[in-house]
């Protein structure tokens, strides 16, 4: 019983971490121009 107390904690501190990082974290994509190339109708 108590390993799953133990258990059950853990993962709502993983949980609670996740949404903090999901939330707090650098996750925004880096935005810039790329520009490419590209060959129309080559033969």
């Amino acid at each position: 019983m108590r390993l799953l107390k133990v258990l059950v904690f853990l993962l709502i501190v993983a949980g609670i971490g996740l949404v903090g990082y999901a939330y707090f974290g650098n996750l925004a994509p880096e935005r810039g121009q790329v520009t490419i190339p590209v060959e129309l109708g080559a033969q």
